[in-house]
């Protein structure tokens, strides 16, 4: 048996591996070569403009821009979703304090539980086009429909002061309930001893979530920043959906990610849009080793 357990190992990772390199990791060295080409989409690819792209895309205000509002994204998405989903979480689970020897969570936690994950349910296309009602710019949209008739309607997405905050409303909106359940499931790991024992000895609500369950949790809370703060280098289909003309007003809401797509599909400048997909993957790539660099700790046992 032991003789035939790496061909049979081997036998069910042929496919997958199989499937990841041609599909993911061939896309990476595609991605790079095309990067230093200037290249329309369809053709040979035969103009070679070294970093050409790279110059241009220095030069391109849209492009800083697009970084100035995936850096927005980045600060602000991981940094709410994480809190509030930390703060409902641990209502769900040990809000209800210590009753009858059982450390329990607020009434009704398992019905909040489900109502927290529905956005999870829906496709994010179909979370943009409600939100685009949500948000719309007369009285048509749910929230300009709340007030009275005497009041200018707010033009949400169409003004440059409130677009991105719109987008960021939604995101976390749409982020926070995954979150949730990740972040109780990580409490319900953690042995209602320690908690029980905290509340014998007087300790509080806030002492015993900065005291035992963020520590006890480090190591979820860390995995998920780095999973949001990747989400916010992304946030297409948010903006090419929701947004004024795509990335408007004036560029307010333009991403990396949106640049990339426009510029390969609608302005036939395969290239540039490569070489904006190879600074987007070193920028990510970056974020993520800066993080888990930073929030590295001892780990914690209970």
């Amino acid at each position: 048996m032991r003789h035939g357990k790496y061909p049979f190992i081997i036998g069910f990772l042929v496919v997958p591996v199989a499937l990841y390199v041609t599909f993911v990791v061939w896309a990476y060295i595609q991605a790079f070569y095309l990067s230093v080409y200037e290249w329309s989409g369809l053709g040979p690819v035969e103009n070679f403009v070294g970093l050409g792209n790279f110059r241009k895309m220095w030069d391109d205000t849209l492009f800083w821009q697009s970084i100035k509002h995936n850096v927005f994204l980045l600060i602000f998405l991981p940094l709410i979703t994480v809190v509030l989903a930390l703060i409902f979480a641990f209502l769900l689970n040990v809000g209800g304090g210590h009753k009858g020897g059982v450390t329990r969570g607020v009434w009704g936690s398992k019905v909040y539980r489900i109502i927290f994950f529905f956005p999870q349910l829906l496709a994010l296309a179909i979370v943009a086009v409600i939100f685009g009602r949500v948000f719309g710019p007369d009285k048509s949209g749910m929230i300009n429909g709340l007030f009275p008739d005497s009041w200018s309607p707010w033009l949400f997405l169409a003004d440059e002061r409130y677009a991105m905050g719109c987008l960021l409303v939604v995101l976390v909106w749409q982020a926070v309930g995954f979150y949730v359940v990740l972040f109780s499931a990580g409490m319900g790991n953690i042995p209602t001893e320690v908690y029980e024992a905290a509340a014998i000895d007087g300790a509080s609500r806030m002492t015993l979530f900065f005291r035992i369950t963020i520590p006890l949790l480090w190591n979820t809370v860390q995995v998920a920043w780095v999973y949001l703060g990747i989400a916010a280098f992304d946030a297409f289909a948010l903006v090419n959906i929701m947004t004024v003309d795509r990335g408007g007003p004036d560029g307010a809401t333009s991403v990396l990610s949106l640049m990339i797509y426009r510029n390969a599909f609608e302005f036939s400048q395969a290239g540039y849009a490569s070489a904006l997909g190879v600074v987007l993957f070193f920028l990510t790539l970056t974020f993520a080793w800066v993080t888990l660099s930073a929030t590295r700790r001892e780990s914690v046992e209970a």
